[in-house]
């Protein structure tokens, strides 16, 4: 990334529409806010063609262009355009034209590490074991009982960082600072969470399940946890919560929790727990750590941005929003007029299935339906594509929106600042320049 680029960046997370002003000459307009009544001309420059609709373009939003990063570290056994956002402990997300197959590989699944995973694994003598307060009988389980004794399932299951996009919120957000690769949608091999839950029994007073893993707290201390969260017994009693040992036919990577871990698909992957070796089952919400404070957390009700929001005053996030990514082509391509582009991608909306996704070439102006395929199983992110002709030569956003079952709709801009920077759902863009 050139230091031009880069003080771009800085610019516009600190002061948009200073930054505006200063890099571009442009100021909003006095009517509607949006769009420049001047400076038009330097960002064409600084694209190295006009912005065909630059009239509707919000004001003190970077061009998707310049605002694309290509440095990259390599994370052992994960695809090398993989972005690696922390070391210590592991984070990397995935570029979208990365993401662009229908079921994600697992050298392109995203990294979301909160401890140290195991520095050896034997899976021969792995164990599980599930106890609580409101379980009948603790069971133990090696992993090897585990996959005799209880019949497997296969799903494909959408798993998204509750701070994906976090990158986008100002004032900025703790954390890392995740763009748009936190997530994605393999296939899950393993048993039913319900199934083991079962046949350890439940009390009437079930309420909640929390997991433990292998993993160590970053500061090395052994009797630490770096997270234990969990989910409501319901969730953890739905057909598709799995206990999974492989992701596409193969051995979890060891990143992502290999020998076993939690699957549960429409909910922040922090439920998801890696290096898996305890589920308790609780008579209360689940108290382990991440699961209180501001952690994985919002405000009950909505704050202005900036806001110091008191703990007792912040909701655990359940289902993630309705959302989607432009995944082809690769933001920054050229295009021939004369011919038509398609572009393509994915959708997703928690606990619900996508019921419509639109793209648009100017700003939100005027929207074009995109084909929805269905989702292979419940829970799974859903394929989009469509076919984009274009007015004039320039530079052009392509911006993608999808809506719910119920209704809700992506918005255009980050929605709903929050202090850890969580849900962001604001619609996908990529540039493309018209030759």
């Amino acid at each position: 990334m050139s230091k031009k680029v880069q003080r771009l960046r800085e610019r516009h997370s600190l002061k948009p529409l200073q930054a505006d002003l200063r890099l571009f000459g442009s100021r909003p307009g006095p009517v509607t806010r949006r769009g420049f009544l001047s400076g038009l001309g330097c960002m064409s420059a600084a694209l190295g063609a006009e912005v065909v609709f630059g009239r509707y373009m919000p004001a003190g939003l970077v061009p998707v262009a310049l605002a694309q990063e290509s440095n990259h570290f390599h994370l052992a056994g994960k695809d090398p355009g993989l972005v690696v956002l922390n070391d210590r402990p592991v984070s990397a997300e995935t570029p979208a034209h990365l993401l662009d197959d229908p079921v994600t590989p697992a050298q392109r699944l995203f990294v979301r590490n909160n401890g140290i995973p195991p520095v050896s694994v034997d899976a021969d003598n792995w164990k599980l074991k599930i106890d609580g307060e409101s379980v009948e009988e603790p069971l133990t389980l090696t992993l090897a009982e585990l996959k005799q004794r209880f019949r497997h399932y296969t799903y494909q299951l959408t798993l998204e960082c509750g701070g994906n996009g976090r990158a986008e919120f100002d004032p900025p957000a703790r954390g890392n600072q995740w763009n748009t690769g936190a997530v994605g949608c393999p296939n899950w091999t393993g048993v039913r969470l319900a199934d083991v839950l079962n046949a350890a029994g439940l009390q009437d007073d079930a309420a909640y399940i929390g997991y433990y893993g292998a993993d160590t707290h970053i500061s090395g201390n052994p009797e630490k946890a770096p997270i234990s969260r969990g989910v409501p017994i319901a969730k953890a009693m739905e057909k598709e919560t799995l206990i999974a040992w492989q992701i596409n036919g193969e051995d979890l990577p060891v990143m992502n929790g290999y020998p076993l871990r939690l699957v549960v698909g429409g909910w922040p992957a922090s439920t998801s727990g890696k290096w898996l070796q305890r589920i308790s089952v609780r008579n209360k919400v689940h108290d382990g750590p991440k699961m209180g404070g501001y952690s994985y957390r919002v405000p009950c009700r909505p704050v202005a941005p900036g806001t110091e929001v008191a703990e007792e005053d912040m909701c655990i996030i359940e289902s993630m929003p309705v959302k989607s990514l432009l995944t082809y082509p690769r933001s920054g391509v050229q295009h021939k007029l004369s011919k038509p582009l398609e572009v393509r991608g994915h959708a997703w909306a928690g606990d619900l299935e996508v019921s419509a996704v639109d793209v648009s070439i100017d700003f939100g102006q005027t929207w074009q339906a995109a084909r929805l395929q269905a989702p292979e199983n419940r829970l799974a992110w859903q394929r989009f594509s469509t076919q984009l002709k274009f007015p004039q030569r320039g530079y052009y956003e392509v911006w993608a929106r999808a809506a719910d079952q119920h209704g809700s709709a992506q918005p255009m801009l980050v929605p709903g600042w929050n202090p850890r920077g969580y849900l962001n759902n604001a619609c996908h863009r990529i540039a493309v320049k018209i030759v």
